[in-house]
């Protein structure tokens, strides 16, 4: 019988492999769990933003780049404002909609009141509301993104406590039972190493996912940093030259 079973587990030695895996999490001590538990929601959770991020991310470099497309072959930016529905989901298109409707009421406050503000001081409100935009926009992209980080820079210590403690409990069985064998050793050292395991599983694609979207968050903040730019100068050409 034993041969016909080391057979068995030689021919199938990734079903051993899963099974002693599973055996040691199911054998380690509570503190052990806790912590593989804790390493796994952090995991689950970083792979939930990076799908959901992911989506939102996409969405706005594809609806900026339609929307400057649109922008640029515009005829007025009446005819752009009119079209606002159509970029939802385009960040570039919610900063032209904040400024172009500061500009129509600093335009109708010039028709109203003798007293109006300065063209100076309206060049600067409208650089105030798009700079307030462009920043509350780069906020909603990085919102989430700190779970990233915390999981990339924390999984492995996490992990590595997880090893810690395994080890001592390996040690406290030698003390206990006044043997070092292996078969004495060996539980502990898993524990150890599953961990390990588990919380760099858990750390690495969160670093690769968190600096993958830093990257992109830059190259939209630099497109609203761009537009915000262009539109001022728009601003200046169509209204402030009267």
């Amino acid at each position: 019988m034993i041969g016909i079973q080391v057979a068995h587990a030689a021919e199938n030695p990734q079903v051993s492999l899963n099974h002693n895996a599973f055996d040691a999490i199911l054998a380690a001590s509570p503190v052990v769990q806790l912590t593989l538990l804790i390493l796994i929601f952090l995991s689950i959770l970083s792979w939930s933003i990076f799908f959901q991020k992911r989506k939102q991310i996409n969405s706005q470099l594809e609806g900026n780049k339609a929307f400057l497309k649109f922008f640029w072959k515009a005829k007025s930016l009446e005819d752009v404002y009119r079209e606002m529905e159509t970029y939802s989901d385009s960040s570039v298109a919610k900063l032209f909609k904040n400024g172009y409707e500061e500009l129509q009421s600093l335009a109708e406050l010039s028709d109203e009141h003798s007293e109006a503000p300065s063209k100076l001081s309206g060049i600067d409100n409208i650089e105030r509301v798009l700079r307030t935009t462009a920043d509350q926009e780069i906020s909603k992209l990085e919102k989430n993104l700190t779970w990233l980080a915390t999981t990339g820079s924390t999984g492995p210590f996490i992990g590595l406590f997880g090893t810690v403690w395994g080890i001592m409990s390996a040690f406290q069985k030698i003390g206990l039972t006044g043997a070092a064998s292996l078969a004495v050793v060996a539980p502990g050292i898993s524990e150890a190493l599953i961990a390990t395991a588990i919380g760099l599983a858990a750390a690495i694609p969160a670093v690769i996912v968190y600096n993958h979207f830093i990257n992109q968050i830059k190259k939209i903040e630099l497109d609203l940093n761009s537009y915000a730019s262009d539109f001022t100068n728009v601003m200046k050409r169509n209204w402030f030259k009267n």
